[in-house]
């Protein structure tokens, strides 16, 4: 574990996994929940930790990096269920990638439960992992220039789910009418760092 200064009152913790990241990020919410440590934000990406508005940081990465992070927790909040209609443009091509059908993709990828390890891209974008390693995919080699809202997709370790339009070079394999972010809900993202996330088939059009 490596902390790194930024700015006055903030560090950068990197990790040498992303599960160890999920882990420590984990650990820095109860110290924050349980009043042991005063921070403004703590956002984690895929092998870091940024922690924000720090009263004594250098403190705090001398205690950090002088100990060990224990294991994830399982949560005891429930499941979130995303209906999907594996219908994604790119589903023949990850089932030749996993030497499987294409009935078997869905199968294997809704009989995972994930989980958010961290957010980013687009508001309401969660990185969720899960799946075996066996299972990575590489990104497209020609992105799109626009990628429906609410198409799944997959990319190295990673499922996603598209909150809006945009440009993406992930695989597609299904869609979802799961509403990911809306600013007139609280929290306005359906998705944040630690839920637990299952995909449930609707069927495919």
């Amino acid at each position: 574990m490596r902390a790194l200064p930024v700015g006055d009152d903030a560090l950068l913790i990197e990790v040498s996994s992303g599960d160890r990241a999920q882990a420590l990020h984990a650990e820095l919410l109860r110290r924050r929940a349980e009043g042991t440590l005063s921070v403004r934000e703590i956002v984690p990406a895929a092998r870091t930790v940024l922690l924000d508005g720090l009263i004594d940081p250098a403190r705090l990465a001398s205690e950090l990096t002088a100990s060990e992070v224990p294991p994830t927790l399982p949560r005891t909040e429930g499941v979130i269920e995303l209906p999907v209609r594996y219908d994604g443009p790119d589903l023949a091509d990850v089932a030749a990638l996993w030497g499987v059908s294409e009935e078997a993709v869905a199968r294997i990828h809704a009989g995972t439960e994930f989980r958010v390890a961290f957010c980013g891209f687009a508001p309401g974008f969660g990185y969720l992992t899960g799946l075996p390693a066996r299972y990575d995919v590489p990104r497209r080699a020609t992105p799109r220039t626009s990628v429906p809202a609410g198409a799944v997709g997959l990319a190295g370790g990673y499922t996603g789910v598209y909150p809006r339009a945009s440009p993406g070079g992930w695989q597609l394999i299904g869609t979802t009418d799961a509403v990911l972010w809306d600013h007139t809900r609280v929290p306005a993202a359906l998705l944040s760092p630690g839920t637990r996330v299952r995909f449930v088939v609707m069927g495919r059009r």
